[in-house]
């Protein structure tokens, strides 16, 4: 069924392209309400392909203060196949700083056999190769291996705010027996590579202020605080030399670090020089670890944003009284959210000196890091897949970064994960000149066929017997 399915989505490559560079045009940015056009741009695209493929219940789902998911469904194989949620995302990250790409950012711009374009990685490239593979089934077979829901989020790029309460309001319809995500993953490439998981995530924004107003430079410099010296100061305190968080209480219930994830972790062999060459930077982190492990497998504190004073053209002699910084704390397995933000706030507490007040602005909540069980059977059909496809035993990897619901769907729906999308790492996702490999889209045409046939083939108390 599969080759069939594939062959049909080869022989439309033109046209499944021609609809993903419509979807990147719209500038889907749910961080920033100036782009709501574009946020509902895409929203009424995609509502329109999956009424046009077949899906049935095609509807947005809404939660208070958020934007809404895009849902559409099919339900023609029957009770004794299983259900797969299939995820993806249409929002994306700011394009800033504009100056910096090469090419206009959601006009997309095919160079050297890439995409370029916000959003092309992350993640309309992967999310339109799951769409276009159900539509495959049902024109070519008259219907799927399984039975299939799609939930295209809204709010991936800022954290998935909202979607617990989407969750309580749509319960009714979101139940299925595994959830299949575009986003994140590593199908593509030469080395067959499972995703089992990504780290966790919380946040932290915070306000420094040294007196009641800014001053000229020349008049106190010397004998008044200054608001940004204090505040590289405090930031500085986050780590040691050589890079490592030295937070007090951060790391509280956090897995131990095993020879077995050592293992794991060494499956997927890394170019560590190459990698460095790819920033144009010099080796830096704690050198018990790989590359490899640091980015994936162990804990880190981030400053995203760093502002304050004059920031404009020209020089202005100013002495300012507030600064400002925005954190970012990626988390492994065991770490809790709200503990290791408030770790990382009574830190900075206890470092501030006398007589310069904090301000913090929580984002609450946080999401915990996930791992999909070894013996799922999500797993052992996506091994299958890219052994038979690609010759060798898939390395195991899992992301340095979150994908929130993978760990929602897990605690609020019971339903596991895998990540099976076909960006790879260097594809600059979130900076400026991201893309996406025409060869990433070839590649997951015939990889999504294969694996939903290989899902057809399980039944739903397969996936029960992981509660």
């Amino acid at each position: 069924m599969s080759e069939r399915v594939a062959a049909h989505l080869a022989g439309r490559k033109d046209d499944i392209l021609a609809r993903l560079l419509t979807l990147i045009r719209f500038p889907s940015v749910s961080t920033d309400p100036a782009f709501e056009a574009g946020m509902r741009g895409a929203r009424e695209f995609l509502l329109d392909r999956l009424r046009a493929i077949g899906l049935e219940d095609v509807r947005l789902l809404d939660a208070p203060g958020g934007q809404p998911a895009v849902f559409g469904s099919w339900s023609g194989a029957g009770p004794d196949r299983p259900t797969i949620m299939i995820y993806g995302h249409y929002d994306v990250q700011p394009a800033d700083p504009l100056e910096l790409w090469h090419s206009p950012p959601f006009e997309p711009t095919i160079r050297d056999g890439r995409i370029y374009a916000r959003g092309a990685s992350d993640v309309k490239g992967s999310t339109t190769i799951a769409i276009e593979t159900v539509a495959a089934f049902l024109a070519v077979e008259g219907g799927c291996p399984v039975n299939v829901k799609l939930f295209l989020e809204g709010e991936e790029e800022v954290g998935s705010p909202s979607l617990t309460a989407l969750i309580a309001a749509h319960r009714d319809i979101l139940g299925a027996d595994a959830m299949l995500s575009a986003d994140g993953g590593g199908a593509a490439g030469k080395v067959p590579v499972l995703n089992i998981g990504c780290r966790g995530i919380c946040a932290l924004q915070f306000s420094l202020r040294t007196s009641k107003k800014d001053a000229h430079s020349g008049k106190v410099g010397g004998a008044l605080r200054n608001a940004l010296h204090e505040m590289a100061r405090l930031i500085a305190t986050l780590h040691d030399e050589q890079g490592r968080a030295v937070v007090e209480g951060f790391e509280a219930g956090a897995a131990p670090f095993t020879n077995a994830l050592r293992a794991e972790s060494a499956s997927l062999p890394l170019d560590e020089a190459a990698w460095y060459a790819q920033f144009d930077a010099v080796p830096f982190g704690d050198p018990a670890y790989t590359v490899r492990e640091r980015t994936t497998l162990r804990p880190t504190v981030e400053v995203n944003g760093l502002w304050g004073g004059y920031t404009g053209q020209g020089g202005k002699t100013v002495t300012p009284a507030e600064a400002h910084a925005k954190l970012t704390m990626r988390l492994i397995p065991g770490q809790d959210p709200d503990q290791a933000q408030a770790a990382v706030k009574a830190h900075l507490e206890r470092h501030v000196p006398p007589g310069v007040a904090l301000d913090f602005q929580f984002r609450q909540g946080g999401t915990r890091a996930y791992t999909l069980p070894a013996e799922h059977p999500l797993r052992a059909a996506a091994a299958a897949v890219l052994r038979r496809e690609k010759g060798a035993e898939p390395a195991v990897m899992r992301l340095g970064g979150t994908v929130p619901i993978t760990t929602i769907f897990k605690e609020e729906l019971g339903m596991d994960s895998l990540m099976f999308g076909l960006a790879t790492a260097d594809e600059d996702a979130h900076a400026p000149n991201e893309f996406f490999r025409l060869s990433s889209l070839d590649e997951g045409l015939r990889l999504w066929p294969l694996l939903l046939t290989e899902l057809g083939r399980m039944r739903p108390a397969d996936f029960r017997s992981e509660a």
